[in-house]
């Protein structure tokens, strides 16, 4: 544990009253079934009802009670920023930590603002305990220590007013982000993939179903044999990270979730291997890598038989086919934590087209994918640009560096 005498946090603020969290909220800790109220998401876009591709819970009575007007964070720290004023009614997963504000205290739209802002995520973070980046967890009652700057109720409402423009306008990035994608090109029809061709008798669920008569099939099993190789004292390259979006690539974030200190265990990624997030699957949290480097020791790599093109694999295993079935074998009790074993994946059945077929599919969806993933990026820059300036506004605020119109 960090020596907390010794830190300074940035929120410390000598303008306004700084209180613990746990002075501020109450925290609610009901157990419901999702039978009785209505599934939650919490992420980037705050409290929201549950999105569509989420895992669910498997046992109903394993979730907490929302109501509208508390406020909500994921425990798990690697979901940086999933957290959030609720508007409605509904419950979560159990890994999140529910709490009621003290209306004399903080206003919630405030909280709202305050517990996304980048300073207090750091805060969240240092917080935290667990054994690797991917089970780091920061639970209540450590987050209940962590102490908050408390302007007066009118300039929290202002400060939260104007938060909400930006929020906004995030939105609706995020809207435009949507569209993009939404206008990629068909990956089903790319995949030889039919709605109408059932020819091969396979269940319309299957990822097989609608493949050409003259494609091969496979099981994952029998193409993929998971790379065991370690860093050892020599990391071979970099950290890496897998992006839901953009597969492998390097890992540039300086805060949030980052290696351990000792990264002797962490699992080496070659070019040309599939690397997996085996619990992020039904997100699309794998992909094949161009790059050498180190995965957290919880995910996989693969090496690929000849009999596949990288590309095509790559293309083919986070397409919205794929990432439902993995969805479908996934199982766990949280909906942000749906495991997919070595067993299950290794019975997966794959299309095995041609060699040239799939030379062709991975080539039409690269430049497909590359135009699109250029304009998202350069969204995806604005966004963040926003949600920093945003994060710096209210630090300045609460900590009397600037005052609110």
């Amino acid at each position: 544990m960090t020596d907390q005498a010794v830190h300074q946090s940035l929120l410390e603020s000598p303008a306004f009253v700084m209180a613990p969290v746990g002075s501020v909220v109450v925290e609610r800790n009901e157990k419901v079934g999702e039978t009785d109220y209505p599934p939650l998401s919490v992420g980037k876009l705050g409290v929201t009802p549950q999105l569509a591709g989420v895992a669910k819970s498997q046992t109903e009575g394993d979730r907490k009670l929302v109501r509208a007007g508390d406020l909500v964070i994921n425990s798990r720290s690697d979901r940086r920023g999933a957290s959030g004023l609720a508007r409605q009614d509904g419950s979560v997963s159990v890994v999140y930590s529910v709490m009621t504000p003290r209306p004399d205290l903080l206003l919630p739209e405030y909280g709202h603002h305050l517990f996304r802002s980048i300073a207090f995520q750091d805060e969240f973070f240092r917080w935290g305990t667990g054994i690797v980046d991917d089970l780091w967890s920061t639970n209540f009652t450590r987050m209940s220590r962590i102490r908050v700057p408390l302007p007066p109720l009118d300039v929290q409402s202002r400060l939260a007013a104007l938060l909400d423009e930006v929020d906004a306008m995030v939105a609706k990035l995020d809207q435009l982000t949507d569209a993009l994608r939404a206008r990629a090109i068909d990956t089903a029809a790319l995949f030889g993939l039919s709605e109408d061709d059932s020819r091969r008798g396979e269940d319309a669920q299957s990822p097989l179903f609608g493949t050409p008569e003259h494609w091969d099939r496979t099981k994952f099993g029998y193409d993929f044999t998971e790379s065991t190789e370690r860093n050892g004292d020599d990391p071979p390259g970099p950290l890496l990270s897998i992006s839901e979006y953009r597969g492998v690539e390097v890992n540039t974030r300086t805060d949030g979730q980052q290696a351990s200190l000792d990264v002797a265990k962490y699992r080496v990624v070659r070019p040309d291997q599939l690397a997996a997030n085996m619990m992020w699957l039904n997100h699309g949290g794998l992909g094949v890598s161009s790059l050498t480097g180190y995965i957290s020791p919880d995910y996989k790599a693969f090496w690929i038989s000849p009999r596949f093109h990288p590309r095509y694999v790559h293309h083919l295993l986070r397409s919205p086919r794929y990432v439902d079935y993995f969805g479908a074998i996934g199982t766990g009790v949280r909906p942000n934590a749906q495991r997919v074993t070595k067993i299950a994946l290794d019975m997966m059945p794959l299309p095995l087209p041609p060699m040239d077929e799939q030379k062709r599919i991975a080539d039409d969806l690269d430049e497909v994918t590359g135009r699109i993933d250029g304009m998202l990026a350069k969204i995806a820059s604005l966004r963040e640009l926003l949600v920093e300036r945003s994060s710096t506004f209210l630090l300045d605020v609460v900590t009397g560096r600037k005052e609110v119109a």
